[in-house]
């Protein structure tokens, strides 16, 4: 069995030159589209060839206060406005200054076993599916957790 398998071929994509704004429209309509929470994208020039990936994580780092331990002394419509200006911020700034560069793939042929141990030892919840530079799919966990579960249990 191989990422082929249970790698998901409609998937959407971001460019790096569109806003964190376009990049949660994004994230929205790819969950309604999937029917299951999506937690990142990934990134693809114009030949559509693999730049980064951009998460929620990678956002949420980006907007967390410097000094979380403030939050707590702040009385609950200060921290909204607060929180409301760092998103404020962060709304015009674009993919690419945001997003993941160091992205590990795979290809339709890799062994599920070999991506298992790779979002293990990883941490990482979605691996792009890469053929001959071409993104061609995306294997997330959820999917390899319950084909794995389905094959061997019944």
């Amino acid at each position: 069995m191989h990422a082929s398998d249970v790698m998901t071929t409609r998937f959407m994509t971001m460019k790096p030159e569109n806003t964190i704004s376009e990049a949660v429209n994004r994230f929205q309509a790819a969950s309604r589209e999937q029917g299951k929470n999506v937690f990142g994208l990934m990134v693809t020039d114009d030949a559509d060839r693999l730049v980064g990936m951009l998460s929620m994580y990678d956002i949420l780092l980006f907007v967390q206060p410097r000094h979380a331990n403030i939050w707590q002394e702040l009385e609950a419509a200060e921290q909204a406005n607060a929180f409301r200006e760092m998103l404020w911020r962060v709304k015009s700034i674009r993919v690419g200054d945001l997003m993941t560069t160091d992205v590990v793939t795979i290809t339709p042929q890799t062994h599920l076993m070999a991506i298992v141990d790779i979002m293990i030892k990883r941490h990482i919840r979605r691996l792009p599916v890469v053929r001959d530079q071409e993104v061609v799919g995306i294997v997330y966990i959820s999917d390899l957790f319950y084909h794995l579960l389905k094959q061997y249990l019944g």
